[in-house]
């Protein structure tokens, strides 16, 4: 007895809380997913890791040797002071000093991966100036690209994707959420091969260095907005039209970003996943003005009905009031 008792009460606590449940199991797999992507990285990337500082170690050892007048100090510094300068996208070797990082298109692509937030890396300011503009530029740009980004997706979602379901759903009398499943499925087959399989080909064409894979992670890494900026495309070596290559890549990433918006939010409006996030929601709790109101009128009408129960109950039957007289009228009087 005191074990279903025990039981029971363990279920009803289970579900009065569901949703905290669900969100404490999805807090632990997110830390579980965090710490499975480190072990992956960790072990595919120290092996290349430990074998390049080899090679490193190596030359600089044999460079040394055949070098015996350079000091390992003054070279050193000198490693030091170059790879600084390669941090801020400033390189030492001959064949790189004719691109300049900081001419108009280059700055204007700049722009474009700070306002999304992208960030490649691989260009910063290098005066004080610079840095502070990029402060207030940032701060002002980031909010007004988001703003910008859900008005474009706003509009451009009503031609997409919420009038083409309605109008299968009317025409045909498909189910809407079938409909909008088959929709969103070839919505992002269309956008994955037009914004990252098509565009990666070209890469890897334009590119001398880049193979497909390569293009590909490059376009991936770019329209996600994570930017790490180990690959940047039109900083090769005597790259043709540079300036209007630049260009189209800021449009590319500009456009690229609003269709992978509007992508995620096309399936983020299936029944489906709006029933599997509702799961580690807050359930929303009515105000407690509107609360005390509804007490109140329970309280009041189950007063009122306990009231005429008790009379009925009484008073069985509906009682007539007597006719008075006029003699017994006192205005008649």
């Amino acid at each position: 007895m005191l074990q279903s008792l025990a039981s029971n009460s363990c279920v009803r606590l289970i579900q009065s809380h569901k949703s905290t449940w669900y969100f404490a199991s999805l807090v632990l797999g997110y830390l579980l997913y965090l710490v499975f992507g480190a072990v992956v990285f960790s072990s595919v990337e120290l092996p290349y890791e430990d074998l390049l500082r080899q090679e490193l170690r190596a030359i600089k050892k044999q460079f040394l040797q055949e070098n015996d007048c350079l000091s390992e100090e003054r070279l050193e510094r000198f490693l030091k002071k170059a790879l600084e300068a390669s941090n801020y996208g400033v390189s030492i070797l001959n064949n790189a000093s004719a691109n300049w990082n900081w001419d108009f298109t280059s700055a204007l692509f700049f722009a474009s991966t700070v306002l999304s937030t992208t960030g490649y890396g691989h260009t910063a300011p290098l005066s004080d100036g610079g840095k502070a503009f990029c402060i207030i530029y940032s701060v002002i740009g980031i909010p007004f690209t988001l703003l910008f980004l859900t008005a474009v997706v706003q509009r451009i979602m009503v031609f997409s994707t919420r009038r083409p379901i309605t109008y299968i759903h009317t025409r045909w009398g498909f189910s809407k959420p079938l409909v909008a499943i088959v929709h969103a499925t070839l919505l992002g087959t269309l956008a994955v091969s037009c914004f990252l399989l098509i565009p990666a080909a070209i890469f890897s064409v334009l590119e001398e260095n880049w193979n497909f894979l390569e293009s590909f992670y490059f376009c991936f890494i770019s329209l996600s907005t994570i930017g790490l900026g180990d690959y940047v495309p039109g900083e090769a070596v005597n790259q043709r039209f540079r300036e209007l290559y630049k260009v189209g890549i800021t449009v590319y990433l500009i456009l690229g970003l609003i269709v992978m918006l509007v992508v995620l939010e096309t399936f983020c409006e299936l029944q489906q996943l709006k029933q599997l996030r509702k799961m580690f929601y807050l359930k929303k709790e009515k105000p407690q003005d509107r609360l005390a109101i509804l007490e109140h009128d329970q309280l009041s009408f189950t007063t009122v009905s306990n009231r005429a129960n008790s009379e009925e109950k009484t008073h069985p039957f509906v009682s007539v009031p007597s006719l008075a007289y006029p003699n017994d009228d006192p205005m008649i009087q």
